[in-house]
């Protein structure tokens, strides 16, 4: 028998980081920071080039060990977060997936219907037997995103999910994490603002250390910070 998935399925859960402090060469990446992420959100993170938002996820995974870093869900330290089953999975800016793995038996490894994963892309299920290296770039990162979106955890974590995917798929994909939130929280990092910021529920903005939630009028503030055009 598996493993008792206790945290899919039941309800609201919250996802709460903070304690986390990095510095590279003495200088401070990450210093002041508090993120939170519940069930049923979409929060966006956005800061500069180096400002340390993929180190931040990495943190939050557990992929990368930072000595006390507090991660919670519903109050309960979960440090490393990965080792909880059914608790988060994520997607780095590099392929997770290894080349020679097929896409039917990469789905089948992450509990997942690719049929169902795929809905919406009337291209995709036709690339099922493929192997991840022979799918471009973009087609491979399609579907790792995908993949994780379906898979069944409480919360799933994406460093530029949005990278490479062609313009006539962005829309659906898009559609696709608005349906993924009905049942998870997600936290996504992209540069594509266009993208990004329509999904959001919550923007945090990460600069010189310190993780800024943003207020309801997100946009306004984005602007005053230099990151939108008024």
């Amino acid at each position: 028998m598996g493993m008792k998935n206790e945290y899919v399925g039941s309800g609201l859960r919250v996802l709460e980081a903070d304690g986390i402090r990095v510095a590279f060469d003495g200088r401070p990446i990450l210093s002041d920071i508090y993120l939170r992420v519940q069930t049923g959100q979409v929060v966006g993170l956005l800061g500069r080039n180096g400002s340390g938002k993929s180190t931040l996820l990495q943190a939050v995974f557990g992929a990368r060990a930072v000595p006390d870093a507090s991660v919670r869900v519903d109050g309960r330290r979960v440090v490393p977060a990965f080792q909880t089953p059914g608790l988060v999975n994520y997607l780095p800016q590099a392929p997770l997936l290894p080349a020679g793995l097929t896409l039917r038996r990469a789905a089948r490894l992450l509990g997942v219907d690719p049929l169902a994963a795929s809905a919406g892309f009337p291209e995709l299920p036709a690339q099922l037997d493929c192997h991840l290296g022979e799918l471009s770039g973009g087609s491979a990162r399609l579907w790792q995103v995908l993949l994780l979106l379906h898979a069944n955890t409480a919360f799933s974590l994406f460093d530029e999910p949005f990278t490479g995917i062609m313009p006539v798929h962005v829309e659906t994909l898009g559609a696709a994490f608005q349906q993924a939130r009905q049942r998870k929280g997600l936290l996504l990092t992209d540069h594509r603002y266009a993208e990004l910021l329509p999904l959001c529920d919550v923007v945090y903005l990460l600069q010189q250390g310190r993780l800024l939630r943003l207020g309801p009028n997100f946009r306004d503030e984005l602007v005053e910070y230099g990151y939108l055009l008024a």
